[in-house]
């Protein structure tokens, strides 16, 4: 019934027109090459926009996740075995779409040794090879469990952003995420991998609406930026179904904004923040910044 009742209340400012017409080259270039994408699979708002403009979020490592997120879309149960021929048909998208900044992603895979780690590893080293290092590569990773084995790999495979979402504040990851995650277990993959890397940006996300209180936003931001994070993303939870966690609230595009500012004030890079705004969304802007000249080795 809470679904229901708020997506009557669905504020002007999430009216949003989800248009697929212009997608339909990008669509069917993914159909082609059996590729994946969290913009399908999670049932991005974003879609329409951004396939619209050649851009996709590649997620690897099949489309079935071993945890059960009570506010994901993504599709959960008993994974198939890794396709290894996928790395090579990410690349061939990756040339067919000229793309400039990659980014790949993947399902939480409990049942992989280092958690599918080595995939992500050989997809940026593919993309460095094969395009003469005219792509920055973004990765988004799950947990791995916080395991320092995975990071290690990561960290050699040298990717221009490293991201992990921490989704939310800790008082609701019980409710949200009862299988294995857990809110220091996300902040010690941040930590754990700035101590392997000496030159990657790390990202986070989280969502807002879910019931939270403000000063408990500000308090992930201190905790993210203390992890070493610089590049930060907010955006409005919205149900996949009614069967997900319902939408607690709408957030205002003028607390959006405040919350970008805290969040600057603090001394992070660069941050979006918007109802619509997801992990990935606009995910180039983030190197663009202009804040970051002199700030941020290599830049």
């Amino acid at each position: 019934m809470d679904n229901v009742l708020n997506k009557a209340k669905r504020p002007e400012w999430l009216n949003k027109k989800i248009s697929l017409k212009d997608c339909s080259h990008v669509k069917e270039l993914l159909k082609d090459l059996r590729l994946h994408t969290v913009c399908e699979e999670a049932l991005c708002p974003n879609m329409g926009e951004c396939f619209g403009k050649r851009q996709a979020t590649f997620i690897i490592l099949g489309a079935i996740c071993t945890r059960a997120c009570r506010f994901c879309g993504v599709a959960k149960g008993n994974p198939l075995f890794p396709d290894t021929d996928e790395p090579k048909r990410i690349v061939e998208a990756v040339k067919r779409m000229g793309l400039r900044h990659v980014v790949i992603t993947s399902v939480t895979r409990d049942d992989l040794p280092e958690g599918g780690a080595a995939a992500f590893a050989e997809i940026i080293l593919r993309l460095r090879d094969e395009l003469d290092g005219k792509v920055t590569v973004e990765t988004l990773v799950p947990d791995f469990k916080s395991e320092r084995g995975p990071l290690s790999i990561l960290a050699d495979a040298r990717p221009d952003i490293f991201a992990h979402n921490i989704e939310t504040v800790p008082g609701l990851y019980k409710e949200l995420r009862p299988v294995a995650a857990s809110y220091g277990t996300s902040l010690g993959v941040l930590r754990n991998f700035k101590e392997f890397s000496s030159g990657a940006l790390i990202k986070s996300g989280l969502m807002v609406g879910l019931g939270e209180a403000k000063d408990e936003v500000l308090e992930v931001f201190k905790d993210l930026f203390d992890a070493g994070c610089r590049l930060l993303s907010i955006g409005q939870y919205l149900a996949p179904s009614l069967n997900h966690y319902p939408v607690k609230e709408y957030i205002s595009p003028e607390q959006f904004d405040y919350y970008r500012k805290e969040a600057e004030g603090m001394g992070f890079y660069h941050v979006e923040s918007g109802p619509y705004v997801r992990s990935s969304y606009k995910a180039e802007d983030y190197l663009n910044d202009g804040r970051l000249q002199g700030r941020v080795s290599g830049l």
